[in-house]
């Protein structure tokens, strides 16, 4: 039986991204969908399936090869019905180079291993937990003439190598075709800056910021120790959110919402919905109550962009969810358009989706607001960082019993602390109180929503 080729599907706009693992070899036998390869941009890691079943014959690439959509993987020699359908050239689109996989295996296509809190750090221009800023601890110095500057045109592994080093691309001129920018043109940027500096900008240590060097410790003459490196997914999330922290001046608005009613509903809700197998959870009221207050208040909604900001007449809410490998921030679509039932439901599916690490990057992608909540876990209040280029995020921690004085009496009332922090740049503390009052009146009566 003559062999077939397996192919890069379909995967995004992803091109040229680097395989960090390959996970089978020649003669080993592979189930449709089982991961043949690990590939990782500067966006994020996902792993790359079978589209037939069968034995795979050669290996046509190894750790270190940059793949693209319609590069060819293996060859494999199909077994059973996926043989016949390859022969045909109705299988999967991963072996016709430039097709589409249908509906069924577009999500296993883009699997994620690892991705980035934030929350959307997806998109290169700005994102999760903004990259057109001004980079730190160089701020006001170019050795470009800003007149010459075009819209910066760069490759997504550029523009990562941009952001390590918190350069603004606005200001390096690309030497390549059409203004390209290199890597070698962000390097010699970075030497003209340090050149013109009084003060040397070490990155990560401080030295940037005019902060006296970090600590270095041998932490081992004072006991035993065991490092381990960072997982991909913080090492992405926590350039993004050390970014968010430093660039954008944060302002957290802590709130009290009484839901002792709301919850007896859920609970409710709960038993009624046995059958149907949907289970409400606290998350689902509150993206209800946030797309009221969003749609209240429409600079909640929006973005920074240079001197404009963009309101946006969607709402896709993002929401943190807790996996073995750190944070990752799943967006819910189209919430405004969605009632409670299909809410709960499409926000456990992405929760499920996101702890077995088989997101795909367009489940992270174009949120306006996000949703962090520790409900589950405990706490009062705390200080949750935007996800840029989002303005502004609801942390919720967990729901507490507390005697309120009802005019004769203290009765029980179930409270849940709210913490909204807000970009200063955009919204003054006036404004994300009366948001915060919003979804106070929402929480405490259900029956506004409706409104």
């Amino acid at each position: 039986m003559a062999a077939i080729e397996l192919k890069v599907p379909d995967i995004g706009d992803f091109k040229d991204v680097e395989i960090i693992e390959v996970l089978v070899k020649a003669g080993d036998a592979v189930g449709l969908e089982q991961s043949l390869i690990t590939v990782e941009s500067d966006k994020a890691s996902m792993e790359i399936p079978a589209s037939l079943a069968g034995t795979i014959v050669e290996m046509k690439v190894k750790v270190g090869d940059k793949v693209s959509e319609g590069s060819v993987i293996a060859m494999i020699e199909a077994v059973g019905a996926s043989a016949s359908a390859g022969a045909a050239g109705a299988s999967s689109g991963a072996v016709e180079t430039g097709s589409r996989p249908d509906a069924s295996t577009a999500p296993a296509l883009a699997q994620m291993a690892e991705a980035a809190r934030t929350i959307q750090s997806m998109e290169p221009a700005a994102t999760a937990v903004t990259s057109g800023a001004e980079p730190v601890g160089v701020a006001h110095v170019s050795p470009v003439d800003e007149a010459l500057v075009v819209k910066p045109h760069a490759s997504p592994a550029v523009r990562a190598f941009a952001r390590e080093l918190g350069v603004d691309l606005q200001k390096v001129r690309g030497s390549g075709p059409k203004q390209r920018i290199t890597l070698d043109d962000v390097r010699g940027f970075v030497k003209a800056v340090m050149a013109t500096s009084d003060k040397p900008a070490a990155a990560g240590d401080g030295a940037a910021l005019g902060l006296i060097p970090w600590p270095k410790v041998d932490f081992a003459k004072f006991g035993p120790i065991e490092p381990k490196p960072l997982s991909r997914i913080k090492k992405l999330s926590g350039a993004n959110l050390h970014r968010n922290w430093v660039m954008i001046p944060h302002v957290t608005n802590n709130d009290e919402a009484d839901i002792t009613d709301l919850e007896n509903f859920r609970v409710s809700l709960n038993k009624e919905s046995d059958q149907t197998g949907v289970k409400y959870t606290m998350l689902g009221f509150l993206i209800k109550a946030v797309v009221a207050a969003l749609k209240k208040y429409p600079e909640f909604n929006a973005s920074l962009d240079g001197d404009q900001l963009v309101y946006k007449h969607y709402y896709h809410i993002g929401f943190a969810a807790d996996t073995p490998n750190g944070l990752v921030v799943p967006v819910l679509k189209d919430a405004d358009k969605k009632g409670l039932s299909e809410i709960a439901k499409e926000t456990s599916d992405l929760a499920k989706k996101a702890r077995d690490g088989k997101l795909s990057p367009a489940e992270m992608q174009g949120g306006t607001f996000s949703i962090s909540s520790l409900g589950g876990i405990g706490g009062t209040h705390f200080t949750p960082i935007i996800n840029a280029p989002e303005v502004a995020i609801l942390g919720v921690s967990k729901s507490y019993f507390k005697p309120v004085w009802n005019g004769k009496e203290f009765v029980p009332q179930l409270t849940l602390p709210l913490s909204l922090s807000y970009d200063h740049r955009v919204i003054d503390g006036a404004a994300a109180a009366r948001f915060n009052n919003v979804l106070r009146a929402l929480l405490s009566d259900f029956r506004r929503a409706v409104l």
